[in-house]
């Protein structure tokens, strides 16, 4: 690790300036050579993204994999995170690449091993953070059943990045917002100071990735970047030592990915042909194509809203 042998002063700064630098020059250098978006058929406008570089998410995954190992601490059960990360990602940016998508059970299977490996590492790792200790409730809960607990959390938190992916700039602004929550509600509640080193690596790499992500975008993330995002975050909740915190701090992104899986299990499994029928999902694209809110609109509302969640969150541990 670059502080043992740098002054500290310059170890932070190098800490900013690497992975914004790396992270820009790698996206610069491979961006002709990642896929084309070929448009959503059912998402709305999904049209308009077509032929647009796809997978950037391989890009700033790998950055940020390799500015971690610059700046954080090494330790086995952070190498394993990594390892997973990478993982999620890569499953991702095959399906981009790939000319006919994966299927959803597929996929859904992929993301479960993945959710259950990373579930076993933290438990493994961390004994004395796996029970619920929240606004004065407290609760013991047996490593076993709170890995079940855990693998379910992160496979619903990276299948809901993965659909509230579908608009520039969103995925990306909202994942930093619940990402700087947990910083703080880390900061707080004095858990994982490493984890806190990789929320502000993350986030600083995610800078050039959205500078040309913005609306109009040439570069979308993709799988590869979504599903990433999602496992780093149920990281970082998991670090808090209070796992409901997933609930507050990424409440936007679940609401807006998660109710489309619901609304289809319930119409697919449960024969409920009416369930949500006046509602569009992603939810995003409810307030786009029923409420008329523009892109721009749809993302700082979204993001607003979750700060003002996360806020009163904080404010209760604290």
């Amino acid at each position: 690790m670059l502080f043992d042998v740098i002054p500290q002063k310059l170890f932070y700064v190098l800490m900013v300036l690497v992975p914004v630098a790396l992270c820009a020059v790698l996206l610069k250098l491979f961006k002709n050579k990642l896929p084309r978006d070929q448009g959503r058929e059912f998402a709305f406008n999904g049209k308009l993204s077509a032929g647009k570089v796809r997978g950037a998410g391989i890009v700033f995954v790998c950055s940020f994999i390799a500015t971690a190992l610059l700046f954080v601490p090494v330790s086995l059960e952070y190498i394993f995170y990594y390892i997973l990360i990478f993982l999620g990602m890569l499953s991702g940016y095959l399906d981009d690449r790939s000319e006919k998508p994966w299927g959803e059970y597929k996929k859904g299977a992929i993301d479960l091993v993945i959710s259950a490996l990373t579930a076993a590492n933290f438990v493994y790792f961390n004994q004395d953070l796996t029970g619920i200790n929240l606004f004065g409730f407290s609760l013991t809960i047996p490593p076993v059943i709170f890995g079940i607990i855990a693998t379910v959390l992160v496979w619903m938190l990276i299948n809901a990045t993965n659909c509230s992916d579908g608009i520039d700039g969103f995925c990306g602004s909202l994942s930093i917002v619940s990402m700087i929550s947990a910083l703080f509600a880390i900061r707080f509640l004095g858990t994982d100071s490493n984890t806190s080193l990789m929320i502000i690596l993350m986030v600083l790499i995610l800078i050039p990735y959205l500078w040309s992500n913005s609306e109009p975008s040439t570069m979308m993330m993709g799988d590869a970047g979504s599903r990433a995002l999602g496992l780093f975050l149920c990281i970082c909740i998991f670090k808090t030592g209070n796992i409901l915190l997933a609930i507050p701090l990424c409440f936007m992104l679940c609401l807006d990915g998660l109710l489309g899986i619901v609304k289809v299990s319930l119409i697919r499994f449960l024969k409920m042909k009416n369930a949500f029928k006046n509602i569009r999902t992603p939810l995003h694209d409810h307030f786009r194509k029923n409420k008329g809110w523009s892109n721009t609109q749809v993302i700082y509302r979204f993001c607003m809203i979750q700060a003002v969640i996360s806020a009163v969150t904080l404010i209760m541990i604290k």
